[in-house]
C-alpha cells in the first residue's frame, strides 16, 4: 500500500524553527518529523512515500532523495497553499489503489494499524483515527460525528460551534474515490479546498466511512511548545522501554 504524506505547509507558528526549513524537517527527538512518519508507515507496510512538497521543498528533497530505508520516494509539488484536498488532487496520478495519508506534522504514538487492518478487511472507502480532545479545542480541527456503529456521519473543518470533541488526528485510509470528492470541493471560507468538506461528499454519497479510537497518543507539531511535548513524551518513552529491558535482564 503506498502512503501519501503531505508537507508542503509552512510552518508559521512554528518560527523561528522554520524560517530556513519547512515544517516536516523540524527535529523531535534527534530526526526530522518526517523521518517519524515515515519509519511509522514503513511499520504499517508502505511499499512507497509520496511526499507532496511545497514551501522549501528543496530542503526535503535534498535530505532524503528517492529513497527512505530502501522505500521508493515519489514527490509531488504544491505550488500553491490551497488546503489539504488540493494537495491531495497533486498526487493523484500515483495512485490507483488503497492508500494511506498521514499529514507530515504530526507525531503518534497510537494504534495506527487499526485503520490499515479496517480498511484492508472491511473494504471500507475511507478510515481514519480520532480523538476526544476538550470541548474548547475541537474547533481547531476537522470534528466528526459518528453513530452507533462507529461510522462518521458528519464532518466540519474548524467549526465555530463543534457538534461533538470528536476530531480527526491526521491519519487516514482512502480508496482513490477520494480524488472525485476532492474534485468536487468547493472553497471554504477560508478559501482553502478542505479534506473534511471531500470527506463529506463521500458521507453525502452513500460511502462507507469508519472512525476508529485513538488508543495512545498523538501531537499535531503547530508550535514550538507542541514539538518540546512530543520530543519529552518520545523520550520518555524510550527510557521506559530502557528501564523495561533492564529489568527483564536482571530477572533472567
Amino acid at each position: 500500500m503506498k502512503a501519501i504524506v503531505l508537507a508542503a505547509g509552512q510552518g508559521t507558528r512554528l518560527r523561528p524553527l522554520t524560517d530556513d526549513k519547512p515544517k516536516g524537517m523540524v527535529e523531535v527527538a534527534g530526526k526530522p518529523i518526517l523521518s517519524h512518519c515515515f519509519d511509522q508507515l514503513a511499520e504499517l507496510g508502505a511499499d512507497e512515500f509520496v511526499v507532496v512538497v511545497g514551501y522549501k521543498k528543496e530542503v526535503i528533497i535534498d535530505h532524503y532523495g528517492d529513497s527512505y530505508e530502501g522505500i521508493p520516494i515519489t514527490y509531488s509539488h504544491q505550488r500553491n497553499a490551497k488546503g489539504l484536498a488540493h494537495a491531495l488532487l497533486t498526487v493523484e496520478d500515483h495512485i490507483d489503489d488503497d492508500f494511506m495519508l498521514m499529514l507530515g506534522d504530526n507525531i503518534f504514538d497510537a494504534n495506527l494499524e487499526d485503520v490499515v487492518k479496517r480498511q484492508r478487511e472491511d473494504r471500507a472507502d475511507a478510515a481514519f483515527l480520532v480523538e476526544e480532545v476538550p470541548w474548547e479545542e475541537a474547533s481547531r480541527y476537522g470534528v466528526c460525528d459518528t453513530n452507533q456503529y462507529g461510522e462518521i456521519t458528519d464532518v466540519v473543518e474548524k467549526p465555530d460551534d463543534p457538534p461533538s470533541n470528536l476530531v480527526m488526528t491526521g491519519f487516514y485510509t482512502f480508496t482513490p474515490a477520494i480524488f472525485h470528492a476532492c474534485h468536487l470541493t468547493q472553497p471554504s471560507d477560508r478559501g482553502e479546498y478542505e479534506l473534511s468538506d471531500a470527506i463529506d461528499l463521500l458521507i453525502q454519497s452513500g460511502r462507507t466511512i469508519d472512525a476508529i479510537g485513538l488508543d495512545g497518543w498523538r501531537i499535531d507539531i503547530g508550535y514550538p511548545e507542541d514539538r518540546d511535548e512530543a520530543e519529552r513524551r518520545l523520550t520518555d518513552g524510550e527510557e521506559n522501554a530502557d528501564n523495561s529491558t533492564e529489568e527483564a535482564t536482571v530477572d533472567s
